[in-house]
């Protein structure tokens, strides 16, 4: 079959597409024919070599986080899903590869497409839905009538998150660029600030949670907008010592995931709020939630633009450069 692949971990890595075999199908597994793959800051992470101390990926690798395609092939443990279903998924971490004719996907981890989406809309739901549910309602638990600040609320998780957010009916502040001011405020944030003209930290006060997808400058101002007993969750770092302790990682690197957070977490202890990092993970039974969510209308999806298979590397690119309004998919079939 045919894959987008990269074949070492670094900032130049460009990544082609070639000949590779297809994917192992386990017990629990389902085979799913690729017709649509969303395309995520993550992808680039991963490429670049980001995570790759958390994240020790073999190579050549295929990348893609997002799935939306049809069941082809059925392992023997799976009961939820035949041949022939439209599903779509963020597969598990080390089963990722979504840039590919087809991929192999936990049935935990899949769900079936929400009936009012096509394929390419479907594709770009998973990764930033799943993130903004596991960081607003799993994390920090919020809660209607609460006052949550969503950092760049033009990007593909921002641009979820602020609508599920609403949803809970939260009051609901974030920012963007200036182009992107109206834009913003239709997918229903109650204040947007133009972060070009005007600085968040002195204008937003007493949240009580904060979402950051961005650098370390805008986490430690983050802290200034919480009251006390807020949480600020971050899905950009830096990774917390329980999080390695989640993930079962080694000794000597959770130290280094101390190290790495000890500003943070020293800093948020002292303003008497809660610091939080998510490294989204593959999640079925809550993509199923979301589906219902999608289906009634209460979060649509925000397609910026479609890249041909051929032009992955270009889609990939077009993510790193920040400037997508929403969400990239690259069209398989």
């Amino acid at each position: 079959m045919k894959a987008f692949i990269i074949d070492r971990y670094g900032k130049k890595e460009t990544g082609r597409i070639a000949e590779v075999p297809e994917p192992e199908l386990r017990d629990d597994e389902v085979l799913v024919q690729v017709h649509a793959a969303g395309v995520n800051l993550l992808d680039a992470k991963i490429k670049s070599g980001e995570f790759k101390l958390i994240l020790p990926y073999h190579m050549p690798l295929v990348l893609g986080h997002d799935v939306a395609g049809k069941a082809v092939r059925v392992g023997p443990r799976v009961r939820q899903f035949k041949p022939g279903d439209e599903v779509y998924a963020r597969p598990d971490d080390f089963r990722i590869g979504s840039f590919a004719d087809y991929i192999a996907v936990k049935e935990g981890s899949l769900a079936r497409k929400p009936a009012n989406l096509s394929m390419q809309e479907a594709a770009s739901i998973p990764l930033v839905t799943l993130t903004a549910w596991q960081a607003l309602v799993e994390t920090a638990k919020l809660k209607r009538g609460q006052k949550v600040f969503i950092q760049a609320g033009s990007g593909g998780v921002g641009s979820i998150a602020v609508q599920l957010a609403k949803h809970l009916g939260a009051f609901v502040a974030t920012t963007t660029s200036t182009r992107n001011v109206e834009w913003v405020k239709a997918l229903g944030a109650d204040v947007v600030i133009d972060y070009k003209t005007h600085d968040f930290a002195t204008e937003l006060h007493d949240y009580d949670v904060v979402l950051n997808s961005l650098g370390s400058d805008e986490l430690k101002k983050s802290l200034q907008v919480l009251k006390p007993g807020g949480h600020l969750v971050s899905i950009s770092g830096p990774p917390t010592p329980d999080y390695g302790a989640e993930q079962g990682l080694a000794w000597p690197l959770r130290q280094v995931l101390r190290l790495l957070s000890h500003g943070i977490r020293k800093q948020a202890k002292r303003r008497g709020v809660t610091y939080s990092f998510l490294f989204m993970r593959a999640h079925g039974a809550q993509l199923r939630e979301i589906t219902s969510l999608i289906e009634s209308g209460a979060i649509r999806p925000v397609v910026d633009r479609v890249f041909s298979f051929a032009d992955t590397g270009n889609a990939l690119a077009y993510v790193e450069s920040g400037r997508a309004k929403g969400k990239v998919v690259v069209q398989m079939t």
